[in-house]
């Protein structure tokens, strides 16, 4: 049987933190998508399953890259719900006004989280590279936000 590297810890570490983030985003994007109302309402609708659409290639991206190194990505409800560092959404109807503030905040927020680890890639560009992927997806969807602000 071949031997299976192991990710070194500040890259385990930093691919399993982002995992459980855009995990989160997701959710919180759906959760907002249904629940979203006012006269933005149509297009911060579909904004949001653009949104969505990209944080789950990205989990995906991130945990079958955890998955090459040897990892093992852990995306269950109960640990994305206890590591997660994305802020809670209010449950219930959310206005289109705060639906653009707030998703331009955790987006812009998750980007700079991720940012923390990249010097700690230096050793392992592939992930770098792919981090800084997720980075610079994360601050475009904040900034169409943050345009689409009234």
């Amino acid at each position: 049987m071949p031997h299976t590297p192991s990710p070194s810890e500040a890259v385990a570490a930093a691919l399993q933190e982002t995992m459980t983030d855009l995990i989160d985003l997701a959710l919180q994007g759906k959760q907002a998508h249904w629940n979203v109302y006012g006269p933005h309402f149509r297009s911060v609708h579909l904004q949001l399953d653009e949104v969505i659409d990209d944080l789950r290639l990205w989990s995906d991206d991130v945990a079958e890259r955890l998955v090459a190194l040897g990892g093992t990505p852990d995306g269950r409800t109960e640990t994305v719900s206890s590591t997660t560092r994305v802020e809670k959404l209010d449950g219930g109807q959310l206005s289109t006004d705060k639906v653009i503030r707030q998703f331009d905040e955790r987006l812009t927020a998750a980007a700079e989280r991720i940012r923390t680890h990249l010097p700690a890639l230096e050793s392992d560009l592939p992930t770098q590279d792919l981090l800084s992927g997720v980075v610079f997806g994360l601050e475009k969807h904040a900034w169409m936000f943050r345009a689409s602000a009234s």
